[in-house]
């Protein structure tokens, strides 16, 4: 089997590319070729059977979404994107990579009329905008209220589109935010529900630029890459009711956060989270959903987080962090 992974690069791309290669079986064939993309060339997993090639590549760029088909993967994971809060500030580069590198890849396997590899795609719940029932069911129409989000809606309706014609095997996975996200802060609107959590425990300080009492649908580095690789095993004949499916979280508030912050690594942690409000940021979340009906996702085997405490301590034993 031969995989591609576009935006390979990124903190789930990363942890995928990893998974895979360290048990290379896939829908029980077996992951003999490994192609990793990014707009800057990622790094190879080590001690892998597979063959792996890395480079970089753009695939809003004309030609490269063509190029890069040219092994004709099998199982495609499109995980490359602006963030929110980037696609919101700079128009056009958030358009530019978030729409038009993906109706490129759909156009480049449009183009081969023998060619339909299973294709992935990574969506999020900001397709989804006030006002909003609670809990939000897969059904609900779709009404971003960010530039982000709304790139991503239409990515889900060109994603179905291609699919009903038959010239791609897509799924949309609409992703809860992931938390914790390791490393350093993006420019992600919601970066800061990972960053209250993950600077304090790097003993570093940390901003808050909303209220305790913000709810939001979050879910962990493992659960996200567990939901791509139990995409790829899904039968999509089985998936009545769309191609797009909003994932199992949790509903945590910022509140909720602090209190296990509290439990696992003690008063000293809180004291490093500073309060500084952000209006945009508050802005941008407002509009976000909160809650959501995922029976759907249960329903065709997709699997939540344990706890709130269960992803943290997960980031703690995944990221070698010392408490």
């Amino acid at each position: 089997m031969n995989v591609l992974i576009i935006g390979a690069g990124g903190m789930i791309g990363r942890k995928l590319a990893t998974k895979l290669a360290s048990s290379p079986v896939l829908n029980g064939q077996e992951v003999r070729h490994l192609h990793l993309v990014d707009v800057f060339e990622p790094s190879a997993p080590l001690d892998t059977p597979c063959r792996v090639l890395t480079e970089a590549a753009d695939v809003s760029a004309p030609g490269e979404a063509a190029r890069l088909l040219a092994n004709r993967p099998d199982i495609i994971f499109h995980l490359a994107a602006i963030v929110s809060g980037e696609a919101e500030t700079d128009f056009e580069k958030g358009y530019r990579i978030n729409l038009d590198g993906t109706l490129n890849l759909l156009e480049a396997i449009r183009q081969d009329a023998s060619y339909c590899p299973k294709l992935i795609f990574a969506s999020s719940i900001a397709v989804f905008g006030a006002p909003l029932p609670a809990p939000i069911p897969d059904t609900f129409h779709l009404t971003p209220q960010t530039s982000y989000g709304t790139q991503k809606a239409i990515c889900e309706l060109l994603l179905s589109d291609y699919s009903r014609k038959g010239f791609v095997d897509g799924i949309a996975l609409r992703l809860p935010t992931i938390v914790v996200r390791p490393g350093k802060p993006n420019k992600a609107a919601s970066g800061f529900f990972s960053g209250i959590i993950r600077e304090p425990l790097n003993g570093q300080e940390a901003v808050l630029p909303v209220a305790d009492d913000t709810l939001h649908w979050m879910a962990s580095p493992r659960a996200a890459v567990s939901f791509f690789l139990h995409a790829a095993s899904l039968d999509t004949a089985d998936m009545t009711g769309g191609r797009a499916v909003t994932l199992p979280g949790l509903a945590v508030s910022v509140a909720e956060e602090l209190d296990i912050l509290r439990k696992i690594g003690g008063e000293a942690r809180i004291k490093l989270i500073k309060r500084v409000a952000d209006p945009l940021v508050e802005q941008i979340v407002a509009a976000w959903p909160r809650q959501f009906d995922a029976s759907r996702a249960l329903s065709l085997g997709f699997a939540p987080d344990e706890s709130f405490e269960a992803i943290v301590r997960s980031y703690i034993e995944d990221e070698g962090i010392s408490i």
